[in-house]
């Protein structure tokens, strides 16, 4: 029963921790990883084996994907990136013909999460707010402008003058005017969720993002507060969600009831070493769910509050290498 962690990347802590877990319950159980890259993938070096894969957009994308997962004995596959979750999603019934498990949430919810102003009537449909969007000629400053399907940040503006609007953004169609929600008054947060195969929630654990270092968080602090019940209450079920989901929210420093949700990722963040850390075992709670069907009890009290992570950089050293 071995696991594939695709568009590895650099996310070294996510395979070590399904390394730990998998160990633990099969000592023969190996965990593979991804990427376009490999050799040059420091998550790539420390699994227990790699391969490469064609761009995303490839037309034999899934093809080479299911030929390594037969190859190797690959029962569950992990995905990473918000650019192949739909992909991944669109197969995973063609997977689990072949008795491979793809932990991904539904093509309807995965499409939701893709397109932020969808994402935005999701949460209001369920009782969450979200920052007001307003029209292109009549708006609020500040602002804040992102792109309906972007990600780690990119093409995002803070405006506060009316000077540094340009063409760009009237133009284009897929940027967004919302209102500013300031940092000031607000701390931004990101929760992991994890969600059983029945679609419902087991465990919240909230993150304040300190730093945040090329869209993927660098200082982050784990705090039980009124966003667990806000999530547990109006996120209870969610139709096609499964697996880890990470969500981000603005909660106000001085009334916990003011609450505003941005968006929802459909898959493991780059802070969730954090929560992995603080006892929310979601690596663990996967492999028993869809390798060995265990049921997964609520695990809202499970994990350390308070907790705070500090990364650094670090060295993988690859000997013999070319070029």
């Amino acid at each position: 029963m071995n696991i594939l962690i695709t568009s590895a990347g650099r996310r070294v802590s996510l395979i070590r921790s399904f390394q730990k877990e998998l160990k633990k319950i099969n000592k023969n159980g190996k965990v593979f990883a991804t990427d376009a890259e490999p050799i040059l993938s420091a998550a790539c070096q420390i699994a227990d084996g790699f391969f490469k894969v064609p761009r995303l957009d490839a037309l034999d994308y899934i093809s080479v994907l299911m030929r390594f997962c037969k190859t190797h004995e690959i029962s569950l596959i992990i995905p990473t990136i918000d650019t192949e979750l739909l992909e991944l999603a669109k197969n995973k019934a063609k997977f689990k013909q072949e008795g491979i498990e793809v932990v991904i949430s539904s093509v309807n919810f995965v499409s939701k999460c893709r397109d932020k102003r969808v994402i935005h009537q999701f949460f209001q449909s369920h009782n969450v707010n979200v920052a007001k969007e307003y029209e292109k000629d009549n708006y609020n400053l500040p602002l804040f402008i992102k792109p309906i399907d972007g990600s780690r940040s990119v093409d995002t503006y803070l405006i506060r003058t009316k000077e540094e609007l340009t063409d760009y953004h009237f133009n284009n169609e897929k940027l967004m005017f919302l209102e500013y929600i300031d940092h000031e008054e607000f701390d931004e947060f990101t929760c992991d969720l994890y969600f059983s195969k029945e679609h419902k929630l087991k465990c919240v654990v909230p993150r304040k993002r300190i730093e945040i270092r090329d869209g993927e968080v660098y200082k982050a602090l784990t705090v039980n507060n009124a966003l667990v019940s806000y999530i547990k209450k109006n996120l209870k079920t969610i139709d096609g969600a499964v697996g880890c989901l990470t969500a981000q929210f603005f909660l106000n420093k001085q009334d916990d009831e003011k609450i505003y949700a941005i968006e929802i990722n459909p898959r493991f963040g780059g802070g969730y070493p954090l929560s992995y850390l603080s006892g929310a075992n979601f690596s663990k709670w996967i492999i028993e769910e869809y390798l060995y069907d265990k049921s997964i009890e609520e695990k809202f009290d499970v994990w350390e509050s308070d907790l705070l992570m500090i990364r650094y950089d670090d060295e993988i050293l690859v000997h013999g290498y070319k070029g």
